[in-house]
């Protein structure tokens, strides 16, 4: 219908043509309705033919009519094109088409697919081109030019004409990808990564995408993001060869990264599954030979570093479980180089004109012959490996990386040396070949040319591991120092973690005296994961363990060690054995276990190996037996022996002889022994530091005599502060008595000491440990600023106080350290110590750096509950003390000793643990907890805070008469720490227990007798209290007069004057007297004054106090005082009220300097009504003021 209405008006248009063919809109309305004729004609014979001729014929009418029309000319294109197939006139009708106008995307690409049907590259380009320099908004011309430039591999243009195009097509998931591939190629990784990721975003399914961008984050080392993507690919894509291929390769990269990291178990997990996955790409296609080289390349690695595992079955005790542990191990081992040997045969097989796989199967074969650990053959009979490395070279000769392989898996040292010099020959500059010529060298005792092979690698290459590790070997001909060579070793353990390097880093650890060093310690457990066979690896191991006091552990290595030598090592030297079983017989007499150490000493004695170390150990370990008449038996045999030692075994053997005197015979005994040692025996610094010792708790002085000679021959620095040390403890004890020590007398001599050795970390951090354990207020904060920390791994002297130690203990001994943040509390100590969260952060750091330390563990835990009270018990650091309170009763259980030091630990972990609780609401677990700690053998005095922490307890539980019977209990046991009155007086007062009404005050100042220089300030705590007291029972009188007897005690404290200017203040209120105005203007005038930072309430109660009195001036200053006393994130709605009160009383003042000044009045009520809208009196001056 409608086509028969559109011809009847086409012929009405052209009769009016003809009628007057000067008018130009006939002719407009001509072409017009032609076209749409066309059109309609065109849609509705789709599938008709006729009806699209008839359609062409209008397209035709209109392109005469309108020759610029270029959709006319892009119809009649689509006609030629797909109706009539002429590609030659559609060619045309599109050209015009794209000369009319550049951007019409339509008109080109079908031009384009004709030329491309035509193999017509070059015009393609052209017609692209052309239409790109006359329209920057033809993105068609350049999204079809940048695809055409990226098949013809030019990546530079391709990448101009992708990006125009992506501003017209920005969500083209396609346009994005060849983006990526072109920046791919032109090795622009970030660039590209970003494009595939773009394109990913679009549509999430494109594979090719997800495959680069994995295989340009492998190229980058990113393994564990690449690995990802390949994991996406193949979730779209499960058979994909390329994203199976990929994600194994990923997989390998992730696990040598964890390898050279430490994590072999981790590593050895990531193989399985990448051998798994390649597994799978082998049945998909398995004839490509990249697929099974690399599962060859995943084999080996995994043969190389699967680690041993001891799994905590104890096999130190059971020779034939370790025996059978170490072979299921090496089978395993065994087993899989086996299966890469066969990998790398079938890509051999696939692909025998490749030269580097008959080098991969070399190396595979010769560690299939070290794990079968054959002899040594003969030299002139040519190995499989040695075959194997030589058709590589047949078909590459000129490869000097494989002639350096051939060196490496040579046996035959001619042969070795001529292919590390041919490889040498192709590339000088070679840094393996030179690294392993030093070695060869090395080996032959030519120790001038290994040094120089390994200058000349190091030099080349300095992250090649061999020739720091050579370095470290010739330190005598070097002339390098024990710590020189330890350093070179450590690097070389950095680089590569192999278990040579790690043995040979811990037997020169052990000679420069860096066992405890955390480095060595975990190069050492990975030696004994990847040689669990080598009795060396279990000893350096124990010994490291003994060396960090864990003797559990020590033990358990030694009795590895043990077993590896006599099931494994059958060619160890007896040497060996016998160093072993002397360090674990050490070790068990360290941990407690002397019976064990004993009967060790009597099995070397049976096999005739009793020297001076035995006889050391077997006479401490019958000592500790309380043997001992056996133990001076052994003593005397070792004193026999003493002429034929050493100097430093003899003077270690007196040294031991002279203690074992002193406790089994007693100190008269011990003196008379060493009055008849020759003079020249005495000559030691160890002997001088026993004479000392001894003559400190000797009142006679009967070796005073003597100490002049034996203190003459300290000559090193550690030993003169040692000496020091050992002087201010004994000054400590000749000047004390049995119930205490005369702290000052040690810290006098300390602090002289210090003079003359200001870098002493001995004496500092000694210094520091007794001004902690002094009763004077100022001495915790300059104990903080006398310890030294030593840096990480720096080796502890004996008997020296950790400096972590004195500053956790000084930041929970002071409370006034966790009080500067001004959000929860307000600093007014005048002595100022290390603010509480940095102490909390090397408390930390010192756990971090020695996890197996207890002490560490629990000055963290104190410090975590000194943060938690300042901060008032948030439900995040209730959770975080609960872990720790955990984790160090967990292990107490583990290092727990009889000791007094230890018993006192746990007694106060489990008082934390109860105070968590109380905090967090559970007064069960609180009970439980307090109780298990009155359990424990603590003296009375301590066990007092036990029963305080239950009384508390109890009385929030209502429980009245159980806390009672607590409250009783604490009189009972009494304690001479003065705040355990003062907590148990204020329950007293809140609960009315008062049983004698002078009972608590008695027992309170019997404490401060052995502290008179601090008796002022705990009386006025006491007096601050009693006047607490008195305002819960309402009698401000007496609160008045026990608060002013406070501050005339401690007259520099604030907070007390700040409490007595408030009784006061309240007393003036009830209309009890004018001259209590005046009282409270005086001390709270001197709390102003005493406060080290400015305290909120003074100003304002003061400014009460002067409006009172009549002076406005002293009010108005007071209160914009108060102002600048609060932090600004802390101001409370009233002081923004007070500044309201004072700008309106200033609208006269013209100064604008005061800071009510700086905005209106209404604007400061306005601020104090958002801060406090409950306040109904803000609401009603603001009523009042817009009324």
């Amino acid at each position: 219908m409608k086509n028969t209405e559109d011809e009847d008006r086409l012929r009405e248009l052209q009769e009016a043509i003809y009628s007057d063919p000067d008018n130009y809109s006939h002719h407009y309305n001509l072409v017009r309705l032609a076209f749409q004729t066309g059109l309609f004609l065109w849609e509705k014979g789709e599938d008709t033919k006729e009806l699209k001729e008839k359609a062409v014929e209008h397209f035709v009418i209109s392109a005469k009519l309108n020759p610029n029309n270029s959709h006319t000319f892009q119809f009649l294109g689509h006609y030629y094109s797909r109706v009539s197939v002429d590609s030659q006139r559609a060619s045309k009708c599109y050209q015009r088409a794209l000369t009319l106008n550049p951007n019409d995307s339509e008109s080109g690409e079908a031009l384009c697919d004709l030329l491309d049907n035509e193999g017509k590259e070059s015009l393609e380009i052209v017609v692209c081109k052309e239409a790109s320099e006359k329209s920057p908004r033809a993105f068609w011309a350049f999204r079809r030019l940048g695809y055409l430039q990226v098949h013809q591999k030019k990546w530079s243009e391709a990448v101009q004409s992708l990006q125009h195009a992506i501003r017209g097509y920005p969500t083209c998931a396609d346009l994005w990808e060849a983006l990526g591939l072109a920046y791919q190629r032109l090795g622009m990784f970030t660039a590209a990564i970003k494009s595939y990721g773009r394109a990913i975003e679009l549509e999430n399914s494109r594979v090719f995408a997800l495959i680069e961008s994995g295989n340009i984050l492998l190229t980058l080392g990113s393994f564990r993001k690449g690995v990802e993507q390949f994991r996406q690919a193949l979730e779209t894509s499960p058979c994909n060869i390329a994203a199976h291929y990929g994600l194994a390769s990923g997989l390998l990269g992730l696990s040598k990264e964890c390898v050279n990291s430490g994590a072999f178990s981790w590593g050895a997990s990531l193989l399985e599954e990448a051998s798994d996955i390649v597994k799978k790409s082998t049945f998909l296609a398995g004839n490509i030979t990249c697929i099974w080289k690399l599962c060859g390349d995943i084999q080996l690695t995994y043969a190389k570093c699967l680690p041993w595992v001891d799994e905590g079955q104890k096999l130190g005790t059971n020779e034939e479980a370790f025996r059978t542990s170490i072979f299921s191990w090496k089978r395993k081992c065994h087993l899989t180089a086996i299966a890469a040997s066969h990998s790398y045969q079938r890509a051999l097989h696939l692909a025998p004109w490749q030269p580097n796989i008959y080098i991969d199967i070399a190396i595979s074969v010769d560690l299939i012959y070290s794990l079968e650990e054959r002899s040594r053959p003969e030299s002139d009979v040519w190995q499989l490996p040695e075959k194997m490395s030589l058709g590589g070279l047949l078909l590459e000769g000129d490869n000097d990386d494989f002639w350096v392989s051939l060196g490496c898996l040579s046996d035959n040292n001619a042969l070795k040396q001529h292919a590390l010099v041919r490889g040498l020959q192709l590339d000088v500059s070679l840094a393996v070949a030179w690294a392993y010529l030093g070695k060869l060298y090395r080996k032959q005792g030519e120790k001038q040319l290994a040094r120089q092979a390994f200058d000349h690698a190091r030099s080349i290459d300095p992250s090649l591991a061999l020739p720091w590790a050579g370095m470290s070997v010739d330190t005598h001909s070097r002339g390098c120092t024990p710590e020189e060579a330890f350093e070179s070793c450590l690097r070389a353990v950095q680089i590569l973690p192999l278990a040579e390097f790690q043995i040979g880093l811990g037997k020169l650890a052990f000679d420069s005296g860096q066992l405890v060093s955390s480095q060595v310690f975990a190069a050492i457990q990975q030696a004994v994961q990847h040689a669990p066979h080598c009795p060396e690896a279990h000893n350096l191991n124990g010994l490291i363990c003994e060396a960090r006091s864990d003797y559990e552990s020590a033990i358990s290595a030694y009795k590895l060690a043990q077993c590896a030598i006599s099931t494994l090592a059958i060619s160890a030297p007896k040497s060996h054995f016998y160093d072993v079983s002397i360090n674990l017989a050490r070790s068990l007499c360290q941990a407690g276990n002397a019976l064990d150490a004993a009967q060790e000493c009597e099995f070397l004695k049976k096999e005739g190996m009793l020297d001076s170390r035995v006889l050391q150990i077997y006479a401490i370990s019958l000592w500790k037996l309380r043997k001992n008449d056996l133990a001076l038996s052994v003593s005397r045999n070792l004193a026999a022996s003493i002429p034929t030692m050493e100097r430093t075994s003899g003077v270690v053997s007196i040294s031991l002889i002279c203690k074992l005197l002193y406790h089994i015979s007693g100190q008269v005994s011990a003196i008379t022994s060493i009055m008849k040692m020759p003079k020249e025996l005495l000559q030691s610094s160890k002997i001088s530091f026993i004479v000392s010792a001894i003559n400190a708790l000797d009142h006679s002085k009967r070796l005073e005599s003597l100490i002049p000679s034996t203190r003459h021959v300290l000559k090193s620095y550690e030993e003169i502060t040692g000496m020091h040390s050992l002087i201010a403890i004994s000054k400590l004890v000749r000047h004390g008595s049995e119930e205490s020590l005369v702290i000052q007398s040690g810290v006098n001599h300390l602090r002289k000491a210090l003079h003359m050795y200001p870098d002493s970390s001995l004496i500092r951090n000694q210094l520091g440990h007794l001004l902690l354990s002094s009763k004077e207020w100022k001495d915790i904060h300059i104990a903080t600023r006398c310890s030294i920390i030593n840096p990480p791994d720096c080796p502890a002297v004996r008997g020296s106080k950790s400096g972590y130690g004195i500053l956790g203990a000084a930041a929970v001994a002071c409370y006034a350290s966790s009080t500067t943040d001004q959000r929860f509390s307000f600093h007014t100590c005048k002595d100022q110590c290390m603010d509480g969260a940095r102490a909390l952060q090397k408390m930390q750091r010192w756990l971090h750096q020695e996890p197996w330390n207890h002490n560490a563990r629990y000055l963290l835990l104190l410090n975590v509950l000194q943060k938690a009270r300042k901060e008032r018990f948030p439900w995040h650091l209730c959770i975080t003390l609960k872990r720790l309170v955990l984790s160090a009763l967990f292990n107490e259980e583990q290092y727990l000793k009889k000791d007094a030091s230890h018993i006192y630990q746990k007694f106060q972990i489990l008082l934390c643990a109860s105070e968590i609780s109380l905090q967090s609401g559970d007064h069960i677990d609180c009970i439980n907890h307090a109780t298990n700690a009155s359990k424990l053998l603590v003296p009375d005095g301590n066990l007092f805070f036990a029963h305080l922490l239950l009384c508390r307890a109890y009385a929030l539980q209502g429980d009245f008469p159980n806390m009672h019977k607590e409250y009783l209990k604490c009189l009972q046991l009494k304690t001479n720490h003065e705040i355990g009155w003062i907590c148990l007086k204020l329950i007293e007062s809140r609960h009315k227990l008062q049983i004698d009404v002078n009972k608590i005050e008695l027992n309170f100042e019997e404490s401060l007798k052995e502290n008179r220089s601090s008796w002022d300030k705990w009386m006025a705590i006491f007096n601050l209290l009693q006047g607490q007291s008195s305002i819960w029972g309402h009698d401000y009188i007496s609160a008045e007069e026990a608060l002013a007897h406070a501050c005339s005690l401690a007259g520099a404290e604030s907070c007390l004057f700040l409490c007595h200017g408030a009784i006061c203040m309240e007393l003036a209120r009830q209309q009890c007297g004018s001259q209590f105005l005046s009282l409270a203007v005086g001390s709270l005038t001197k709390a102003q004054e005493a406060s080290i930072i400015p305290l909120p309430i003074v100003s304002t109660l003061l400014a009460q106090a002067e409006a009172s009195l009549g002076s406005r001036a002293k009010w108005e200053k007071n209160l914009r005082l108060e102002w600048f006393s609060w932090p600004p994130e802390t101001r409370p709605a009233e002081v923004y009220f007070q500044m309201h009160v004072l700008a309106r009383q200033a609208d006269s003042i013209s100064d604008s300097s005061y800071v009510e000044s700086f905005q209106s009045s209404q604007k400061w009520l306005l601020r104090a009504i958002h801060l406090n809208p409950s306040c109904l009196r803000y609401w009603r001056v603001l009523q009042k003021w817009t009324g």
